[in-house]
């Protein structure tokens, strides 16, 4: 790596802390430890981006200002019940920290009626600028990428609205309303991330669809295709204009989607590690869609183990220069920094040196 090559002395030495910038799904705001890195986090993340090899593999969970602003009514209900931009009731579960769409709601009674029943919030009469002041701007570290999460896609939000019994079959027997519906709702997600780069300076948004179940995609290839490629193309179009990259957080066995998610124009794809072969699918695509992967170590086991799980979990997707690490570290009381462990292993991996386990 020439003038990048991994000097431990100098990247581990003591740096403090990154402020608690408040994170997304009603997670607390963490400081996180800051390395001496040759060059920032942020620049790093576009590397890979713009489809360079990065020095080091990201960590989302500590390297990007990740926010979900509560001033929008979708990201309070989602976070912690109550009533979303659509009128739909959210109902908060504390056992997994995450609310659900309150069981017998029903906001809309058929999609032939969308146009009649559906209010679209006015996102001007928001006060985004007063909101960035007062909860993010003595926080945000321009080191860092900001990441914007936006839920509830298109699909997601009709099967909220109605049941996703019903979106189903509306897909087959009313073609005209749906597309008309996700017209309406394109619109109003490239207005929002529009206010996410001007107001919240976002780098990169992520975007919630949930396309499958822990068996299969909800719907073939080509009906995606059909149905949903065109609106996303249009939103990651709008996003790519305004110079930002979009992560693609869709849930489920999806990967025979995943050609279709790079003809969308998504960078990125947050997906699920326990129904999917990542490493395969990264092998498959990853030159031209990237990974977010939230990973949760087993904690059932030493401090050395610990690291050690996390260590190969580098060591098996990192190599592909396309992968980014979403660590939800659940052994606090590890005694050997987890953070250094994916940075160590990051940074040895993109200088051609593998890390034992």
């Amino acid at each position: 790596m020439g003038e990048y090559a991994f000097n431990p002395e100098v990247e581990l030495k003591e740096m403090g802390e990154y402020k608690p910038v408040p994170k997304p799904y009603g997670m607390p705001g963490r400081p996180a430890r800051i390395f001496n890195t040759p060059i920032t986090p942020k620049e790093n993340f576009l590397r890979m981006a713009r489809g360079e090899k990065p020095l080091w593999v990201p960590n989302m969970s500590s390297e990007f200002n990740s926010i979900q602003p509560l001033v929008m009514k979708d990201a309070e209900a989602r976070c912690h019940g109550g009533i979303d931009w659509f009128g739909i009731e959210w109902q908060y579960e504390p056992k997994s920290n995450a609310a659900m769409v309150k069981p017998g709601t029903r906001r809309l009674s058929d999609i032939t009626n969308w146009r009649e029943e559906l209010e679209f919030p006015d996102l001007s009469t928001i006060d985004w600028k007063k909101d960035y002041e007062e909860n993010y701007a003595d926080l945000m570290e321009p080191d860092r990428a900001t990441n914007f999460c936006i839920v509830n896609g298109c699909l997601e939000r009709l099967g909220d609205l109605t049941s996703f019994a019903d979106a189903f079959v509306y897909l087959l027997t009313e073609p005209e309303e749906v597309e008309a519906l996700f017209e309406k709702f394109t619109d109003f997600h490239i207005e929002l991330i529009k206010i996410a780069k001007e107001y919240y300076g976002a780098d990169v948004i992520t975007f919630h669809d949930d396309m499958g179940t822990q068996n299969n995609s909800f719907m073939s290839p080509a009906t995606y295709q059909e149905v949903m490629m065109p609106h996303y193309q249009r939103m990651n179009k709008a996003a790519h204009e305004l110079g930002m990259y979009v992560n693609y957080h869709s849930c489920g066995c999806v990967g025979n989607l995943l050609p279709y998610y790079i003809e969308a124009g998504f960078d990125f794809w947050e997906g699920q590690d326990n129904c999917n072969d990542k490493k395969a699918l990264l092998d498959q695509y990853g030159d031209k869609l990237g990974q977010v992967s939230v990973y949760t170590p087993n904690p059932a086991c030493s401090d050395e183990e610990y690291i050690a799980q996390i260590t190969e979990t580098i060591n098996t997707y990192g190599p592909s220069g396309h992968y980014i690490c979403w660590l939800v570290n659940t052994k606090p009381d590890c005694k050997i920094d987890p953070f250094e462990a994916i940075y160590v292993a990051g940074r040895k991996l993109m200088c051609g040196e593998k890390v034992d386990a």
